[in-house]
């Protein structure tokens, strides 16, 4: 056998043992996200705690907690069950070290009646004492990419091969400090586009904002007397740093027909210049409090 025959078997080789692998990974990962979609539907909190990943949990916990709900009970009462992978084709599967992702295409159903549309459903897990478990789901509504559904439909996948956001990261997202109850329910809103933005309140409750218009539950609540927030601002790429920006937290009455109160605001109108780091403060006093909880 000559040295070029035996570089093209050997290259041969390794094109079936990667492709091995890669069909070994898609079932594993197809296989847990089966099982946490059944526990899901099942309301079966002890697969639930098995199959998800840990700081996913404590993620989870910490929010149904901070806004004063029960746990677990809450974590299955969702707006519709996670939908099943039941017609939908595997496009596109990823492994960086101990993370994942796999990306499937079609009609993905909600349960919520009608026709559903070919869209995509990315999935990312977690490789924890050698075992894969669920982290998250993220949908891409095609209707805005109409161009690429054709090219998916046709079996063009340039579209996943190319883009960043389906490939695994080999990060694994730190467990954050767990909490187990708030004496005041509240969230931080951030405006910040072509910024990033972190922001932690209270030296618990952590937060990342990238290019965004979005509030998230803060993980032990408010407290009575000081509460501390710090947070830090970059530019993404095509930032002109001159965009608007607002990071404001809001206090979440739980007395019927009382509006939510902005106890902390921090804004940049359109032109101005944002501080790359921020420290501020703000007090939850006997007569905000009054108006929080009957």
């Amino acid at each position: 056998m000559t040295a070029r025959i035996l570089s093209l078997c050997l290259l041969i080789s390794a094109g079936i043992a990667a492709a091995q692998d890669t069909n070994a990974l898609a079932g594993n990962l197809i296989k847990t996200y089966q099982a946490w979609q059944q526990a899901m539907v099942k309301s079966d909190a002890r697969q639930w705690q098995s199959l998800t990943a840990s700081h996913r949990q404590t993620e989870v916990r910490n929010r149904i907690l901070s806004e004063k709900r029960a746990f677990p009970a809450s974590v299955f009462q969702t707006p519709t069950p996670p939908p099943t992978l039941n017609g939908l084709k595997t496009i596109n599967v990823s492994q960086r070290g101990a993370t994942a992702k796999i990306a499937f295409y079609g009609k993905i159903d909600f349960g919520v009646g009608g026709d559903p549309t070919e869209n995509i459903m990315l999935v990312s897990f977690i490789n924890e004492a050698g075992r894969w478990k669920y982290d998250k789901a993220d949908f891409v509504n095609l209707t805005a990419l109409p161009e690429v559904r054709k090219e998916l439909a046709a079996g063009d996948l340039s579209y996943v091969n190319e883009t960043p956001e389906f490939q695994a990261t080999g990060v694994v997202p730190p467990r954050p400090i767990a909490v187990n109850a708030a004496k005041y329910i509240a969230k931080v809103y951030v405006y910040c586009p072509n910024r990033e933005v972190d922001v932690q309140v209270n030296r618990v409750s952590r937060h990342n904002f990238k290019n965004t218009k979005e509030a998230e539950i803060i993980a032990g609540g408010a407290k009575d007397g000081v509460n501390d927030i710090v947070f830090s601002v970059k530019p993404l790429k095509g930032s002109t740093g001159k965009e608007a920006l607002a990071v404001r937290v809001y206090l979440m009455s739980e007395i019927q027909g009382t509006m939510p109160i902005m106890a902390y605001e921090y804004k940049v109108e359109e032109g101005g210049t944002a501080k790359g780091f921020e420290k501020g403060s703000f007090t939850i006093d006997a007569a905000t409090a009054a108006k929080l909880t009957p």
